[in-house]
């Protein structure tokens, strides 16, 4: 544990600018997810079209674009309560004259394992879908 600083220094106003930055850069991040994730769950909606042959009733589908825009709709509510949250905290530090700012990298750590999962699970939906797509 480190000790206290009894005069602690200010915080400067580019400070304050920087952690306004990294909390839009994350608003956007969080927004771009919640976009890609309402396109993947529409995306579903457009294979099953090209499935049909008439353009009337739809192929069978297997509902795994609608889970995954689900999963990325959710996932950007997720980044944007986390990153208001440390935004929140990383204020009052820099306001206390902190020293030790509140640092952590689970949240970028967290977003890189989920985009990965999903890219390869959408991928294997492609897949999965062509191969479909070409034996029927």
């Amino acid at each position: 544990m480190q000790p206290t600083d009894p005069n602690p220094k200010p915080a400067s106003v580019s400070d304050f600018l920087a952690a306004e930055r990294t909390l839009l850069a994350w608003v956007r991040t969080s927004l771009a997810f919640m976009g890609f994730g309402f396109v993947v769950a529409r995306f579903g909606l457009f294979l099953r079209e090209l499935r049909s042959p008439t353009g009337g009733l739809p192929g069978n589908s297997t509902g795994a674009s609608l889970w995954f825009g689900i999963a990325l709709i959710a996932s950007g509510v997720l980044i944007t309560v986390f990153s208001g949250a440390h935004h929140l905290r990383l204020v009052r530090a820099l306001r206390r004259g902190d020293s030790s700012l509140p640092h952590s990298t689970a949240l970028a750590a967290a977003l890189v394992i989920l985009l990965t999962v999903a890219g390869i699970g959408i991928a294997l939906y492609l897949f999965h879908f062509n191969l479909s797509l070409h034996q029927g």
